[in-house]
């Protein structure tokens, strides 16, 4: 007997909210946590709602190092980063949906297996060959390894392939270039494509502490996770209230990209059809 459809709403609705709490009970936590004194961080059983607000522990956790640097850097990297994959991403994404050559899939292949390898396995040759080079603490060791991207080639490709022929040959007839029909209507299509790889690779990179803990080791080039892991050595690193502080200022910035984007990522994926 078939279950009737209030029953299944009901069900739906409910493991919708439980789906929601498990992940949004971390980010509540750390918001809590963020406004607490020592004192309420340490209490058990926890409390959720701190009964004075310190609001200083922001000013504490921005002080407790060259954060504007960080910030600075963070920020270079990142959208740096972003520049020179649209850069290649686009160009590369067009030849591969648009033009038939020898040894396309070949190579497009070539380019999906590199999804498999993760940078942690390539730093080594990379560290040495940006060491040789003289580029490890500055900023385009941490930019360029990342110029390119093999995601966001086929998320574009798969985005390109949907604009109709008839559309870019009745373009060639107007005598338009090639760099016309990719700025004129490849582009303006995929944007909301575009949108959507935009904030996963800024995601990635702002957040990434991996790579900038490899190739730096002073503060001229070093970004904000690393500055937020700096923050344990206050207090003898059990100021909680403090470094979660410090991770509210490393989310933030990821918030407002993420409202301002929010549309676009949903086009992308109604209207692209990426499954």
């Amino acid at each position: 007997m078939p279950i009737a459809k209030p029953v299944m709403k009901t069900l739906n609705f409910m493991a919708l909210i439980i789906l929601v709490a498990v992940f949004a009970t971390p980010f509540v936590w750390m918001i809590s946590t963020s406004l607490k004194s020592y004192t309420e961080t340490v209490i058990f059983p926890p409390k959720w709602i701190p009964t004075d607000i310190q609001w200083e522990n922001f000013a504490v956790a921005w002080n407790s190092g060259p954060f504007l640097k960080y910030f600075m850097n963070s920020v270079l990297v990142s959208v740096g980063i972003l520049v020179l994959q649209f850069i290649t991403i686009i160009f590369a994404a067009y030849a591969f949906a648009r033009y038939r050559f020898k040894g396309d899939r070949f190579l497009f292949g070539v380019t999906m297996i590199t999804l498999m390898i993760p940078s942690q396995l390539i730093f080594l040759p990379v560290y040495l060959l940006l060491s040789k080079w003289g580029m490890l603490n500055t900023l385009l060791a941490l930019i360029l390894p990342f110029s390119s991207s093999a995601f966001g080639i086929f998320l574009l490709r798969q985005s390109f392939k949907q604009v109709q022929e008839e559309l870019i040959e009745a373009a060639r007839l107007d005598d338009a270039s090639e760099w016309k029909i990719i700025t004129k209507i490849m582009v303006p299509m995929a944007r909301p494509t575009l949108v959507t790889f935009a904030l996963f690779s800024f995601i990635a990179h702002w957040n990434d502490y991996f790579w900038p803990l490899v190739m730096t080791t002073t503060d001229v080039a070093r970004t904000l996770p690393i500055g937020i892991a700096k923050i344990r050595e206050v207090d003898g690193g059990t100021a909680w209230h403090i470094l979660m502080a410090g991770n509210m200022i490393l989310v933030l910035p990821i918030l407002a990209v993420f409202f301002v984007a929010q549309r676009q990522i949903i086009k992308a994926f109604v209207y692209s059809g990426v499954k």
